[in-house]
């Protein structure tokens, strides 16, 4: 597997999984409290069905491009399947090992004893049954397949079966209910709490009969499927209407993973893989029980805290004491950095846009929206009182599109003028702008944020926030809306960047300055953060300013192709990855500039897709007191000697060492927030 490694660029597909090993390392950190340690496992968990779905998918029908294409997409598609096969093995082996020798013995010590079925006391076989027989039973269908007369299961993509073969030569199979709790609580006895999966319950009494128990041993499985909706022309007809007609088709897509218990016997996974339509490429061996998402739910039966103690988002120093959020951003930019900060001021001034007389045009864009939104509610509430409302909506936002496509719909039964997906791109830009009129002058007011308008994950991941009725940047933020809205084709705009337009050209801008700084003497240095770096002509100038002596300083969450420490090439490069309770998910650059740093907030990484097909916005930073408290956030994350690692060449994943100071970054970030930046 030598020829996917080298010293340029690391993997992008082997760089995410080093990064879901993070997550896994979070899992096996006795550092986190018990229940934060089974919350790593469930994330674990549900990147890996994600990335299957829809990585391993795209490499899948790569495959079968002509060569020529192909090697332009990506090089040797099959080996690349068959090192993350052996990469997800790994990892699946570490994860059951952190999960039996570890959480379980943990658990027990906590009173806490998750029992399968060959451990339930008579008392407990009793009450398994009861529940079978009233709750379970009536939803249940088991169906039998002729392994000899090559019967073929269809299997429901992500939903979980038990899988049994029966003396008779059949195989049984059974689909666990998905619309009852995972987990069910028995009576507690002698102090101590007695938890199973509803698959145990399922194991037990299906092998029960009038006349005793069978021979049945039943083995749990689980398909994933290809999430992508394959719509061949994006260009003709409505769009909006083939992805809504689309969305069925993941359902009955092409296998991606077929995820078995490990203990099933090889003759019998030969005559499932018959049944189930697949090969050994696309079945990875687990534990005895699938989806562990299913742990963001597990219960706690006793009284103890046994998770994080909660950090309450702030108010923000200015912003809560003014009854107008238009009057505060009258007065002064606002920084917002969620989810230290709440929320509530972005959804303050659309309640305050929809019921303002002044205000005469709304307009933002919705990537991914939250289920139930008061944000949303209050874009309804605009259009429905008569402001001229205007919302793009991403439909083509994964695993999204139900959600947005039903809030389009509430928004245009109100009055609002809904525009949805564009073709061949996606719009990933966080913008809104607010038009007044008063005294017959026009003001407008713009938002722009490194994350979603979302309220749920406001307050799980970490973004930046920008509100500002700065004249230059919210008429070209407008632009950017005219070229939503089909009026223009290119934004002409100096001070935001847009992609796919000016993004590049102008972050090469940026890096070129700090090398000719450094070539000059006066030093040079470039501070990043981000989700993901992958995009090889952004990496090449990286590597062009660290051998120019440019100090670079990396924060990179998620997958990073780039590789640092190598002598005449990125020596100068340090990258630090961190993973807290919180989704590190903000976009930061700062550039040097010979001490007169330029800062820029955004919605871009520096991957290929955000850079060149897709609509992205960042701001520049101009107020001198938002300049440093970035800085100074910046600055903590890097110094973290808690929960940061170093990604270096072979990204080993290793904790930096921890000093006298021990900062945890995000712990120490909710601190700085509530000294310097809440009331």
């Amino acid at each position: 597997m030598a020829s996917l490694y080298n010293n340029k660029y690391y993997h992008r597909d082997l760089s995410w999984l080093r990064f879901n090993h993070r997550v896994l390392q979070e899992a096996a950190d006795t550092r986190n409290p018990l229940y934060e340690r089974i919350k790593f496992l469930a994330i674990f968990s549900s990147n890996l069905d994600e990335f299957f779905r829809v990585r391993v998918s795209d490499i899948r029908q790569i495959r079968k491009i002509e060569k020529p294409l192909r090697k332009r997409l990506i090089s040797k598609p099959n080996k690349v399947l068959k090192e993350i096969k052996v990469q997800v093995d790994i990892q699946q082996q570490e994860f059951g090992r952190i999960f039996t020798s570890e959480i379980i013995p943990a658990l027990k010590k906590e009173n806490i004893h998750l029992i399968n079925a060959s451990q339930f006391t008579t008392t407990q076989k009793l009450v398994a049954h009861n529940y079978f027989e009233e709750t379970l039973k009536p939803k249940l269908e088991i169906k039998e397949y002729n392994a000899h007369k090559k019967d073929i299961a269809f299997v429901k993509n992500e939903a979980l079966y038990l899988a049994a073969l029966t003396e008779e030569g059949m195989v049984q199979l059974v689909e666990i209910p998905d619309d009852v709790p995972r987990f069910f609580t028995f009576p507690q006895q002698n102090g101590k709490h007695y938890i199973t999966f509803v698959d145990d319950i399922l194991k037990y009494s299906l092998r029960q009969t009038p006349k005793g128990e069978k021979n049945l041993e039943f083995f749990e499985i689980k398909k994933s499927r290809d999430a992508e909706l394959y719509i061949e022309d994006e260009f003709s007809g409505n769009l909006k209407d083939k992805i809504e007609n689309s969305l069925d088709r993941r359902e009955t897509g092409e296998a991606t993973r077929v995820l078995i218990d490990q203990k099933m016997p090889l003759e019998f996974q030969k005559i499932l893989n018959n049944i189930l339509d697949v090969t050994n490429t696309d079945v990875v061996k687990g534990g005895p029980y699938h989806n562990f998402k299913d742990f963001f739910g597990f219960p706690n039966p006793t009284s103890k805290k046994l998770s994080n103690e909660e950090l309450p988002p702030l108010p923000h120093s200015m912003l809560a004491n003014y009854d107008s959020i238009f009057k505060a951003i009258d007065a002064k930019d606002q920084l917002l950095h969620y989810p230290y900060h709440s929320f509530e001021p972005v959804i303050r001034l659309m309640e305050e846009a929809a019921v303002d007389e002044h205000v005469v045009d709304i307009r933002i864009t919705i990537y991914r929206a939250a289920k139930k939104s008061r944000l949303n509610d209050a874009i309804r509430l605009a259009a429905a009182n008569g402001k001229r409302v205007t919302v793009f909506i991403e439909v083509k936002a994964r695993f999204d599109e139900k959600n947005n496509l039903k809030w389009g719909k509430i928004f245009e039964e109100n009055g609002a003028n809904v525009i949805y997906s564009y073709p061949d791109i996606k719009v990933h830009s966080k913008i809104m702008l607010i038009t007044r009129e008063v005294d017959g002058e026009r003001i407008r007011y713009a938002y722009i944020a490194t994350g979603n308008f979302n309220e749920k994950t406001a307050t799980l991941y970490t973004d930046f926030g920008l509100m500002t009725s700065n004249k230059k940047i919210a008429k070209e933020i407008k632009k950017v809306f005219l070229v939503l809205d089909r009026t223009i084709i290119v934004p002409k705009t100096k001070r935001i960047l847009v992609s796919p337009f000016t993004t590049r050209v102008h972050f090469t801008e940026l890096v070129n300055n700090e090398i000719a700084y450094a070539r000059a003497g006066n030093g040079g240095s470039i501070t990043l953060k981000m989700n993901s770096l992958q995009d090889k002509g952004m990496i090449k100038l990286l590597y062009r300013a660290s051998t120019a002596g440019v100090k670079v300083r990396l924060l990179i969450r998620g997958m990073c192709s780039l590789i640092p420490g190598i002598k005449g090439q990125s020596e100068n490069i340090t990258v630090t990855s961190v993973i807290d309770r919180f989704l590190e998910h903000g976009r930061v650059y700062i550039f040097g500039n010979s001490g007169d740093h330029e800062i820029y907030i955004g919605s871009a990484d520096w991957m290929t897709r955000n850079l060149n097909h897709r609509i992205e916005v960042v701001t520049p930073i101009y107020d001198a007191d938002h300049k440093k408290t970035i800085r100074d956030l910046v600055e903590i994350q890097l110094n973290d000697s808690i929960k940061a690692r170093v990604i270096d060449r072979a990204q080993t994943n290793k904790y930096v060492a921890e000093d006298d100071k021990k900062i945890q970054s995000q712990l120490a970030t909710y601190e700085y927030v509530k000294e310097h930046l809440s009331n």
